[in-house]
């Protein structure tokens, strides 16, 4: 140790927010999943004091970290990441299935998804090559490649266990990558990629085709004089065309039944207020009966009648609507801005290149997991499956996001150590 006390630099600020994220999930859980059978919070029987476990365990885990050099965690970062890549391939062979997803270990009365843990082993990974001296993925393709190869390997592996998701998440790795100058327009291509891809499912592709071929027909025409725009023009005609095509397959034939519904619902391309809509309407009912002050604390009538599925998890977001209405969910909502803030702050006074791309990969991971998290419970995006950061209730989804944030934690603790790079 190079001193007697790793507390010392620690930014307690973000400890405090992640403490009252936790407990305020906690106790979210409690009111969700209360049994007057077992009306204690601690009882381990039950969800409530399940969650009371992980979290004490959490604070271990948060405190072993804070106790290790941190210069580990850069030395081994492709070791951590090579690990969370063979549990993702391992769980492929011999995890068990949950909700159509092969993405457990079954260990007992425990399961464990190794999805939550690669999350932080490709955030070191990432950050590890990054600043590598030498690379530099503003002008490499080569560097920029290994990149995606770092991000997309998780997310390929994660994608065939069924959870899609989860290996969404992983795509927010590109905030950090854009922070250390990866190309602009690069990214707004792949945003204009996402664009057309929802406007290929909300229209028939040989309508969206035709319409692709006129705007071409019209730019040739209008620069008929330069053959160079001519070309360009014709090679983005065939490739938005091929790839309204791979949309459309996809969708139909890579898609689960239950995904596209869910899409389908999405878009409003179908109305289904008892089938795949189900979840949702019934969180926006919870939410919106909340009104300004809600219902009050294990007061709420669709939490407590079952109405919403999945409440203690990917729903509790709702549950916090319905009982502590408009200023509860503002106050979450507080609590999260002020994370990522405090988060931001942190990473643009680091010293080196490798912590700051980490804080920024911890920012966008947390920020996705919001973002879509609560846009779920509202109707604003997709029914994913992914847990509300700190909140939901669930041992891997706390001991993943505890581990990702007090690395960084650790990493800035130790910022004064080492030179500015």
């Amino acid at each position: 140790m190079r001193r007697s006390n790793p507390f010392k630099e620690i930014d307690w600020i973000t400890v405090l927010i992640y403490l009252m994220l936790a407990v305020t999930g906690w106790l979210t859980i409690y009111s969700a999943a209360y049994s007057e059978d077992y009306p204690s919070i601690f009882e381990y029987s039950q969800s409530y004091g399940k969650q009371f476990i992980w979290i004490v365990i959490s604070l271990l885990i948060a405190t072993g970290i804070l106790f290790i050099d941190s210069k580990l965690y850069i030395t081994f970062s492709y070791l951590i990441y090579g690990i969370s890549i063979g549990l993702l391939i391992l769980v492929l062979l011999i995890g068990k299935k949950v909700a159509g997803s092969t993405s457990w270990f079954e260990l007992g009365p425990i399961r464990i998804q190794p999805s939550e843990f690669a999350k932080f082993g490709a955030t070191l990974a990432l950050a590890k090559f990054i600043s590598t001296f030498n690379v530099n993925i503003a002008k490499s393709l080569k560097d920029r490649l290994i990149v995606l190869a770092i991000i997309f390997t998780p997310t390929a592996l994660i994608i065939l266990q069924g959870d899609t998701g989860s290996a969404l998440v992983f795509t927010a790795l590109m905030i950090a990558a854009y922070r250390e100058a990866w190309p602009a327009y690069q990214l707004a291509l792949a945003l204009a990629i996402a664009i057309i891809s929802v406007i290929a499912l909300l229209v028939d592709k040989f309508i969206l085709i035709g319409s692709l071929f006129a705007l071409t027909a019209i730019f040739i025409y209008y620069l008929r004089k330069n053959k160079q725009a001519i070309y360009f023009a014709v090679i983005g005609f065939i490739v938005a065309s091929a790839f309204a095509f791979s949309i459309d397959y996809a969708f139909n034939n890579v898609l689960k039944p239950y995904q596209r519904e869910r899409v389908n619902v999405l878009l409003g391309k179908k109305v289904d207020p008892y089938g795949a809509a189900y979840n949702v309407n019934q969180s926006k009912i919870a939410i919106g009966s909340g009104g300004f002050s809600g219902k009050g604390f294990m007061n709420g009538t669709q939490t407590k009648f079952n109405f919403v599925p999945e409440q203690s998890t990917d729903f509790i977001f709702c549950t916090i609507g319905e009982e502590q209405g408009f200023i509860g969910s503002l106050f979450v909502l507080g609590l999260f801005t002020a994370l990522l803030l405090r988060i931001v702050f942190i990473a643009e006074r680091q010293r080196q290149q490798y912590s700051r791309i980490y804080a920024y990969g911890v920012a966008g991971i947390i920020f996705i997991h919001i973002t879509i998290n609560i846009g779920m419970t509202i109707g604003l995006a997709p029914v994913i499956g992914i847990p509300c950061p700190l909140m939901s209730y669930g041992g891997s989804s706390m001991f993943g996001f505890t581990i990702l944030l007090f690395i960084l934690l650790k990493l800035d603790a130790d910022r004064k150590e080492f030179l500015a790079s």
